[in-house]
């Protein structure tokens, strides 16, 4: 939902790091993979309780995450990258749910597990429309230039990475956040479910 009014803000600045970046011979898949370091290290230092240190790792990791494509479009989109791109992205949001669950079993376990079912629910819709679209030659330039068709909904990246930073911020309220942002996830699905039923009609 705020993805698009976030690339307004964020892309201007994003292009000219971008561009200096690829002029330093920086490439982007490097950028990508630096921001999944730093991903799984955020996960890491929460599930040992290091919130502070995690948000940190978080900032640098989701810069990172902004920066690839920004030094991409500086020197060539590749599918290769889009695809890199998506799974590190996939790969982040699964692990930080996990980190809380691991942190205290007790308390975060069952909140994290609906999370990250929630998370397969909506990743899986989410895939399935980029992939039909793509079959159908749809495009759609919403959320900036991306290997595949991205569609709106209420839980998009800005929202996921509001929630983990208040997830880290007071993580005593880890299970209250994770099963309303389950909800919203869900609820984004099953858009995204009538929007495909709608489209995709023969």
């Amino acid at each position: 939902m705020l993805d698009g009014l976030m690339r307004r803000i964020i892309d201007p600045p994003l292009l000219r790091m971008g561009r200096a970046l690829a002029a330093r011979g920086v490439h982007a898949d490097a950028v990508t993979l630096a921001g999944l370091a730093l991903g799984l290290a955020c996960a890491a230092s929460a599930a040992f309780g290091q919130n502070a240190l995690a948000l940190g790792l978080m900032a640098l990791g989701r810069l990172c995450d902004g920066l690839d494509g920004a030094v991409a479009a500086a020197r060539q989109r590749t599918d290769r990258g889009g695809f890199l791109d998506i799974v590190c992205d996939f790969a982040f949001y699964g692990a930080l749910p996990l980190a809380f669950a691991l942190r205290d079993p007790s308390a975060n376990a069952l909140a994290a597990a609906a999370l990250l079912a929630a998370f397969y629910v909506n990743g899986a819709t989410f895939l399935a429309f980029a992939a039909i679209a793509a079959r159908r030659g749809l495009e759609s330039t919403e959320r900036g230039h991306k290997t595949i068709y991205f569609t709106a909904g209420l839980a998009e990246g800005s929202e996921t990475i509001l929630v983990f930073a208040a997830m880290l911020l007071a993580p005593g309220y880890f299970p209250t956040l994770a099963y309303a942002f389950a909800a919203l996830v869900l609820a984004t699905a099953i858009s995204r479910g009538i929007i495909a039923w709608t489209t995709f009609r023969d």
